[in-house]
């Protein structure tokens, strides 16, 4: 099993810039993959994507990447045509005020939009320097899952244990279950009919109420359902989702039993069971 929950966090400092990536997993119904980085470098989301939804198949996946430059290159050029514009608007204000002055040089260069700043950056460069670093974020973080996961699986088959012990308690009941129908049956008739007993209208009764009360067949179908939970946590890495299912099918045997046996025993292993299964359903919410 593995957790949808996780976190992993790496660094690295270079010549030129530092880099830092943060991953974290939260309980989701479908895989959900969030991505922050610099705007600069939003082309590399669908790679960083890619990455993640190669190794996670369930959860909502936040993945953080902040990156620090020290040496970029940097383009400065002066926006001329705006730089007139503003000289000959503040010019003809001055003018209009009769006032002398002219337009200082440095009140123009502070306008917006006058110098304008690019970095020359070399996208594909910075994507060699970080993706190890993200790879190992991730191994990081699906090792984190997994060791989570394995804590959860324990509780999980400690839970489904619990089950199978009650319902074997329940089966060893079944034939005190089927005795006490005959019975009752048999008592009901000598009530009403004394000595002239029909044995084959109690034979008849007494096959339509076990036919009615019975839980042979819920228990056969309990049992199977155990197995295939088992089966399937050992044979699917992401068994989530069919787990879950398979719970509801569990549950809809366990109140079946529940409300045919009127045997105090199988009641009190009745809610044992209830209990045992809202823990696993619970704890299923987080696995994948």
């Amino acid at each position: 099993m593995i957790s949808m929950t996780g976190f992993a966090y790496t660094e690295k400092t270079g010549q030129d810039f530092s880099v830092s990536v943060e991953i974290k997993g939260f309980n989701s119904r479908y895989l959900e993959i969030s991505v922050n980085l610099p705007p600069w470098l939003s082309q590399l989301e669908a790679k960083i994507r890619g990455q993640i939804s190669s190794c996670c198949v369930r959860g909502k996946i936040d993945v953080f990447i902040r990156l620090r430059e020290y040496n970029a290159p940097v383009s400065i050029s002066i926006n001329k045509t705006a730089a007139k514009s503003y000289y000959d608007a503040v010019n003809a204000l001055a003018k209009e005020l009769g006032l002398e002055e002219k337009p200082a040089l440095d009140s123009i260069l502070r306008m917006e939009g006058i110098i304008e700043i690019e970095k020359k950056r070399d996208i594909d460069r910075y994507w060699n320097d970080m993706e190890p670093l993200l790879c190992e974020t991730i191994k990081t973080f699906c090792s984190e899952r997994e060791r989570e996961g394995k804590h959860t699986e324990d509780d999980i088959i400690v839970n489904l244990e619990k089950i199978e012990m009650s319902l074997k308690k329940i089966t060893e009941y079944v034939p005190v279950i089927e005795a006490n129908i005959k019975d009752n049956i048999k008592s009901r008739f000598e009530e009403l009919a004394g000595s002239k007993i029909d044995e084959n209208r109690i034979l008849t009764e007494t096959a339509l109420l076990l036919i009615k009360y019975t839980i042979s067949e819920e228990i056969s179908r309990l049992s199977s359902h155990l197995s295939e939970f088992r089966s399937e946590n050992k044979k699917n890495k992401s068994p989530g989702k069919k787990l879950d299912f398979l719970c509801q099918e569990i549950n809809r045997e366990i109140n079946t039993i529940g409300s045919k046996s009127a045997v105090i025993e199988v009641s009190s292993e009745i809610v044992i069971m209830k209990e045992a299964l809202e823990n696993i359903r619970e704890q299923l919410r987080n696995i994948e």
